[in-house]
């Protein structure tokens, strides 16, 4: 019995030496950075992401729809936004074409182009939310403008967790926009603007960030226009930014039909 005693003081003092010699998992260390600090990193990241191509799932859902298609898109900054619609096979089904000023939208089963000045009804007849065409610019690449706010203190600032939490208020303090941040990769990861009585009006949710030319850029992307019932999702497979070569290669076919909005 005293043998057994000693071989288990020896193997209890042997696992105490190597558990002492095993380095400990060092403890993640980040700067909180200022509100103002922070929005400036946020919107130069914004800016930095100059030109984007993803392909992916989009999924529409509204009173009317609800339907899911397999997606390539090209962003231009500031002006163009290039999205065709794939079906088996890779079988290009639709176009669009939209900048600032215009629209083209091919229908490949009908041979049919429509084209026309870009207005919120031909932004929502396309994409299926009610967004502004520099909304629906930031929206595709998971980003969120906070050009308005650069030199704003917040009216609520904290960090919940891992995420800082910004929160404005507008002038008339009627409109109330809420920012959630991952504290690491300085990704949103959460947006709501709430209106009067605190109804939510416009959310969006982002993550599975990847850090592309250094900005948190998500592969998840879910904005719903909650007042009129409108949500599109996102899923990108691949995504490419700031490439030399990307462009935008659109022609209508001759014999298309062409129907002016």
């Amino acid at each position: 019995m005293k043998k057994l005693s000693l071989i288990i003081l020896f193997l209890s003092n042997i696992l105490i030496l190597i558990n002492g010699c095993v380095p400990s998992q060092p403890t993640e260390e980040f700067e909180l950075l200022p509100s103002e600090r922070l929005t400036n990193k946020l919107e130069a990241n914004r800016r930095k992401i100059k030109n984007f191509e993803g392909t992916g799932t989009i999924f529409v859902n509204t009173p009317s729809m609800d339907n899911s298609a397999t997606f390539r898109i090209v962003l231009q900054k500031p002006d163009s936004i290039y999205l065709t619609i794939l079906g088996p096979f890779g079988i290009e089904l639709a176009q669009a074409l939209v900048t600032k000023d215009k629209f083209t939208f091919y229908d490949a089963l009908k041979n049919t182009a429509y084209v026309g000045a870009v207005n919120s009804d031909a932004l929502q007849s396309i994409f299926r939310i009610n967004l502004s065409f520099e909304d629906l610019l930031d929206a595709f690449v998971g980003s969120v403008n906070l050009t308005n706010n650069l030199y704003r203190t917040p009216d609520n600032y904290d960090v919940e967790d891992d995420r800082y939490v910004l929160t404005y208020l507008d002038s008339a303090r009627t409109n109330k926009t809420v920012y959630k941040v991952d504290v690491r990769q300085l990704g949103i990861t959460e947006y709501q603007l709430f209106g009067l009585d605190d109804v939510l009006m416009l959310k969006g949710k982002y993550s599975d960030f990847e850090l592309l030319e250094n900005v948190a850029v998500p592969y998840k992307i879910a904005i719903e226009n909650v007042m009129d019932e409108q949500k599109i999702s996102i899923d990108y497979k691949k995504i490419s930014v700031n490439k030399n070569s990307i462009f935008i290669d659109f022609k209508i076919p001759d014999d298309a039909t062409i129907i002016k909005w």
